[in-house]
């Protein structure tokens, strides 16, 4: 994977999540994902979601265009709902925007279901399957427990995505903790598919990674040990990284390059 505006890369941590939800979606369970900040978790799940496209089709709702059904056919590859709580969200605002947005989505697949039919379009509810909340810790126990009877009452999936801990939080509260099937804990790259991540940074720049060059094999070093293979990490050091080559007219990545960028960063003690 790679930052919302580039092109996608497919990871071995984004291949497991999307097994995770697909369990979760199929088996109709509440699912966790939990992992450090920057390793993932929210591009995983929006891929998963197809939420480039679904967020401005739910945002900017009107009329109904012909072109609409080849947007109902990238909804339907997952039925699932993105959502993220506001700080400090409360049960109304939840209640509300968790409604709209299933809301919208069922109207979406109904459509993408009626005309696979060839029968008239028409409105029917319960055609999501997953509702994915980020940023979970920002819940409160009311807005926990709303989730959960939204799970009880319409069969949908949830998966609850947050920090480490967040499944040490939700084992306090029993009647939730019990409806949950499955856990995914998101790691950060390493070994092999940093390298590989890695190399498609230096192609990005114009740019071969060769493992054969001591110079290339210093800078990958280092980037790994100041990085720890955290994706968010990886995305602002190459900015920096950039820039710096720009700015010097350089072509080589070097360790001394790696370590200018790191030092316009607040990335904590490496």
């Amino acid at each position: 994977m790679t930052a919302r505006s580039g092109a996608f890369i497919a990871t071995k941590e984004h291949r497991r999540f999307i097994e995770f939800a697909d369990a979760v979606r199929k088996h109709r369970y509440i699912g966790l994902c939990y992992g450090a900040a920057g390793v993932g978790k929210t591009l995983s799940a929006r891929r998963y979601a197809r939420w480039e496209v679904a967020e401005p089709f739910l945002d900017t709702w009107g009329p109904r265009q012909p072109s609409d059904a080849k947007i109902y056919g990238v909804l339907a590859q997952s039925c699932s709902v993105f959502y993220t709580p506001a700080v400090a969200c409360s049960l109304r605002v939840l209640r509300n925007e968790v409604t709209f947005l299933t809301v919208r989505m069922d109207a979406c697949l109904g459509e993408h279901h009626a005309s696979g039919e060839g029968r008239p379009t028409g409105f029917a509810r319960g055609l999501t399957e997953l509702l994915i909340v980020d940023e979970a810790e920002r819940l409160s126990t009311t807005g926990l427990e709303h989730l959960r009877d939204v799970f009880d009452r319409t069969g949908i999936g949830v998966i609850l995505i947050g920090m480490p801990g967040i499944e040490k939080r939700l084992s306090r509260y029993p009647q939730l903790y019990s409806r949950v099937g499955f856990a995914h804990h998101y790691r950060p790259l390493q070994g092999d598919e940093l390298t590989f991540v890695l190399t498609r940074h230096w192609r990005q720049l114009g740019l071969a990674l060769d493992d054969a060059d001591f110079t290339d094999v210093q800078a990958v070093a280092s980037i790994a040990r100041i990085t720890g293979g955290n994706f968010r990490l990886l995305q602002r050091l190459f900015v920096q990284i950039a820039r710096i080559l720009k700015i010097n007219e350089l072509k080589v990545i070097t360790d001394d390059v790696v370590e200018a960028a790191r030092s316009t960063l607040v990335i904590g003690a490496t």
